[in-house]
């Protein structure tokens, strides 16, 4: 936990390269999003500010757990923003949405490697508690080092 009001994060450092791991987060991202043996459908992932990012969780009982929204920030190499609280209707307008979260997904240099940071700052405090209790620590954690994995194969 850092010490931004509603913030929950998790980071690791990964033996690859900066561009590497960025190219692993953006070009295979279906492969390390959910923690296994859930899987995601990326129905549209537009990586830029303003893009949508809408993705379907399925989990291993037949679960769905679909989500949208945009993309608030997308900086090449270092990170992407997402939010809930804003998403495209069927116009491609912006609309409101459902605020849960604001989540970042960012990487920096640290060493011979890479340091990822995955992040959520959440609306309320009963946002924040309902994400923990969905698992947030250990499913976030999962997910941090299945990217790491993928960014580490030879």
């Amino acid at each position: 936990m850092t010490d931004s009001p509603r913030e929950l994060s998790v980071t690791t450092l990964i033996d690859a390269a900066p561009d590497k791991v960025w190219q692993v987060m953006t070009e295979r991202t279906a492969e390390w999003w959910c923690p296994k043996p859930w899987t995601v459908t990326l129905d549209d992932f537009d990586l830029k500010s303003g893009g949508r990012c809408a993705m379907t969780m399925h989990g291993p009982e037949g679960e769905t757990m679909p989500t949208d929204g945009i993309f608030l920030e997308v900086v090449p190499g270092t990170r992407f923003v997402t939010t809930d609280a804003v998403v495209r209707d069927a116009s491609g307008r912006l609309t409101a949405g459902t605020p849960f979260m604001i989540g970042g997904w960012e990487i920096a240099p640290e060493g011979d490697g890479t340091r990822f940071t995955g992040w959520a700052r959440h609306w309320t405090d009963e946002a924040q508690k309902q994400h923990e209790e969905m698992g947030f620590v250990d499913g976030w954690k999962a997910v941090a080092e299945q990217l790491k994995a993928l960014c580490e194969e030879d």
